[in-house]
């Protein structure tokens, strides 16, 4: 829990030179510390079971919905950190996230994998690698409308995001939207201008019903 509160405190929450935008690393992190709204859970072992882990990972996939506050703005800065101290082969880490995301993204949330040495590329700067975290890690969070470009990638995950911010859009409709945003998935992607002081605008939620939980994390503040 030290290490990851070091590092969100000392690190995502500060500016970077590397970053090729102003403002910190992660938006997202300062107010969600901030509001005592970030979690943490562990899962020990050099090489934990790929089915366990699915399995605390479908649990997270309930759970999230249901940590408190449930309603008003605070809701959308919830976060949940599952930490892997022991592990040394992140290629878990990256086949847990490559196998899980559309599952999360389907649910409005957005689902990150971080470890030492991650290599995926910033979105301002091709050089500059922000996944790259002191211990692995899968974070699930809300989806913010500011997460499109992590979403262009593929089609499943924009026909979600729109789903999400434009409810109101017949699914033909939305089908167009997504085919427009994904013909230049190749491109650079403008950076946005973030205001000094501001918070992650909430969006519209549905309703999901949860299942039940393995796993107890503790609270991050």
């Amino acid at each position: 829990m030290d290490t990851v509160r070091g590092w969100a405190h000392e690190y995502l929450t500060a500016p970077d030179p590397d970053l090729g935008r102003d403002g910190p690393v992660c938006p997202y992190v300062g107010p969600s510390v901030r509001r005592d709204l970030m979690w943490i859970g562990s899962i020990p072992g050099a090489r934990p079971w790929p089915s366990f882990v699915r399995l605390v990972f479908d649990d997270a996939l309930e759970l999230f919905p249901k940590l408190p506050p449930a309603e008003g703005g605070g809701a959308v800065l919830r976060t949940l950190i599952t930490v892997f101290p022991d592990l040394r082969d992140f290629s878990l880490i990256d086949e847990i996230h490559e196998e899980l995301k559309t599952g999360f993204v389907e649910r409005g949330t957005m689902f990150g994998q971080f470890y030492p040495g991650c290599s995926q590329p910033g979105l301002w700067n091709k050089d500059f690698r922000p996944l790259d975290a002191p211990i692995p890690m899968l974070v699930v969070r809300t989806m913010m409308a500011t997460d499109f470009p992590f979403l262009l990638e593929r089609p499943e995950w924009m026909s979600s995001y729109v789903k999400k911010f434009a409810p109101a859009l017949p699914a033909h409709v939305r089908n167009v939207v997504v085919d427009r945003l994904i013909t230049s998935v190749r491109d650079e992607v403008p950076a946005y201008e973030i205001q000094p002081g501001a918070e992650p605008v909430p969006a519209a939620r549905g309703n999901t019903n949860g299942g039940p939980v393995h796993v107890a994390p503790d609270r991050i503040n």
